[in-house]
């Protein structure tokens, strides 16, 4: 097996377990896409994949190179966590986390009877029906696919794919699913829909939402499928307007809102651009008593952090003037890009820039079936906190 050695003062980095190293601290070499690489920096090493493109270069399984069964045992342990999940009304999580599980490189989410894996590196391919078939097995579903991208890179492994998804283990699912999350009801589009057909991580997230809304009226911004819609209607809300730039997204808030219907509060949905749309709704004395303020990424790399910042100040300091006196804002971050201490940091630049005093009653993250391991901050992309807005 090759082995690569980098410089001395990565040894800590390495010795720590974090799973990756980056394509510019790698020497020489001539290591094929795929290819298994023995790391070793100081007296630390690790075993991972070659990867040919991107900015990781290799990606780290641990102090040895995992058998089959090694593997088949990370499988089993990341189930071992979800096993409480689906006795409460959810039978829609996350199965396994990449690097949160020390699977690096490869995700893999349930939808009911099925699941749908992802990988973010054309090398793990090699590992992928073994471990799909480990899931499925395991589990007892009727498949277990590959999400795929019309972009994918030529390296992966794509033979049978099919509109985006390829079978793994089993069957192929249907283009809609109906999931159930809280003992709600959500349809997943596995085939089309983002990530793999839902936004799971923020699960818990909704779900406090959901103790937050009753009686209130609420805003839901960048609403995609109307997740935080039906959780505030579930919740009690008086009243709940969903917004994005996207019909197609509304449309599929809407769908859900009636399958989990009828409900006491009203629902309508508004196409807009939420950028431009925040200060001329403020100017015009709209006002709600909770508003969720949900944005896409918007930094994916280290060079976009200050436009990142720029944006979540403007879109924070927007939103906090719609907030009624004693109500609410709940803000979220999903990139990686921005830390929770600078998360919170422009999160406080934008309520003196709207004028208001805001008290933090809640911090959150992931969803539990999305953990992180010590060693890898990285892996802490979701920011999720809710304030209550004072004048």
């Amino acid at each position: 097996m090759p082995t690569l050695r980098l410089a001395p003062g990565l040894e800590a980095a390495l010795r720590s377990g974090h799973p990756w190293v980056y394509r510019n601290h790698l020497p020489e070499h001539r290591l094929r896409g795929g290819d298994w690489v023995r790391v070793e920096a100081g007296r630390a090493a690790a075993y991972g994949l070659f990867d040919a493109n991107g900015a990781i270069g290799v990606r780290l399984f641990g102090g040895e190179r995992p058998t089959a069964s090694a593997l088949a045992a990370r499988v089993a342990d990341a189930l071992e966590l979800r096993s409480g999940l689906a006795v409460d009304g959810t039978d829609a999580y996350r199965l396994l986390n990449g690097e949160g599980d020390y699977l690096p490189g490869v995700v893999c989410d349930r939808y009911g009877r099925y699941a749908v894996m992802k990988r973010y590196a054309a090398s793990v391919d090699q590992l992928l029906p073994g471990l799909a078939k480990e899931v499925g097995s395991r589990l007892k579903l009727k498949g277990v696919a590959l999400r795929g991208e019309l972009d994918d890179d030529p390296e992966a492994a794509g033979v049978g794919r099919q509109a985006g998804l390829s079978a793994l283990w089993g069957e192929l699912p249907p283009p809609k699913l109906t999931a159930s999350e809280n003992g709600l009801r959500f349809v997943a589009d596995p085939w089309l829909g983002q990530k793999t057909g839902m936004f799971l991580d923020q699960r818990d997230n909704r779900q406090l939402v959901r103790r937050l809304a009753a009686g209130r009226r609420v805003l839901n911004l960048f609403a995609y499928h109307g997740g935080f819609s039906v959780y505030a209607l579930a919740g009690g809300a008086r009243s709940v307007v969903s917004v994005d730039v996207s019909r197609g997204a509304l449309e599929a808030a809407e769908e859900n809102v009636r399958l989990n219907g009828p409900f006491q509060g009203e629902h309508s949905a508004l196409a807009a651009d939420i950028f431009a749309s925040l200060p001329v709704w403020a100017e015009a004395g709209s006002r709600y008593d909770l508003v969720i303020l949900d944005p896409p990424a918007l930094a994916n790399a280290a060079s976009q952090r200050r436009r990142a910042h720029r944006a979540y100040l403007k879109l924070n300091r927007d939103a906090f003037r719609l907030v009624t006196p004693g109500g609410l804002l709940a803000t979220a971050s999903c990139t990686a890009q921005v830390s929770p201490e600078a998360f919170r940091e422009v999160v406080a630049e934008a309520a003196l820039a709207a004028g208001v005093r805001a008290q933090v009653v809640a911090e959150h993250g992931h969803a539990v079936d999305h953990p992180v391991p010590l060693s890898f901050p990285e892996g802490r992309y979701l920011k999720f906190v809710v304030l209550r807005v004072l004048a």
